[in-house]
């Protein structure tokens, strides 16, 4: 699965050069599922979740902390399919409902393997990476896991991995996407142009 990110800025100094709603339209275009941010440090807001929940045509993740279970239900009300949890389990009745980022392996190691997870590369205290790889929470956690941050190319992408999401780089990755297709085309008209004829 993969999970697009409409991502204008950080609090790590990324800004895009693009809208919001040309990310949106790339978004849509390429992933299975929309992630929207309802953070405002990330370009967020709930605004923009409702609005893109009512125009979206493909299942919404709400991305954010979301440090009480007010604010997941405020996501679902927006309409969200799932909503981003980071660093604490929300009451049971959402459980079905979220995603949960631990913060540490220890953390993973703790969750119920049920829960649907996802390990972010990136350390939200500093936005460096994280000395603990995909790979080691991979070997923690066996159940549904998503790699997130640091993506470029669908080669950056884990073979363990149950999904990925990709923000910052959302862009590059959907160039790389785009010629892989081209190369595609070429290759199957370079093929047409060599059969021999009947």
């Amino acid at each position: 699965m993969l999970i697009t990110e409409v991502k204008t800025c950080s609090p790590f100094g990324y800004t895009s050069t693009h809208s919001w709603e040309h990310l949106f339209k790339i978004a849509q275009k390429i992933g299975d599922m929309v992630s929207i941010h309802t953070d405002e440090r990330w370009g967020g807001s709930f605004e923009l979740l409702k609005k893109a929940c009512d125009i979206s045509t493909k299942p919404v993740l709400a991305k954010g902390i979301h440090a009480t279970d007010e604010e997941v239900q405020q996501a679902l009300n927006c309409g969200a399919t799932s909503v981003l949890v980071v660093g604490r389990l929300p009451a049971n009745r959402f459980l079905h409902k979220v995603m949960i980022e631990p913060n540490s392996l220890d953390e993973i190691n703790d969750l119920d393997k049920s829960l649907k997870v996802v390990w972010n590369a990136r350390d939200l205290k500093n936005g460096g990476t994280k000395s603990a790889t995909f790979e080691e929470a991979r070997n923690v956690f066996p159940g549904w896991l998503c790699q997130a941050s640091f993506i470029k190319s669908f080669r950056d992408i884990h073979e363990k991995a149950d999904a990925a999401i990709v923000g910052t780089h959302l862009l590059e990755y959907y160039r790389s996407r785009s010629g892989i297709s081209r190369v595609s085309k070429t290759q199957q008209r370079s093929s047409i142009l060599r059969r021999p004829a009947s």
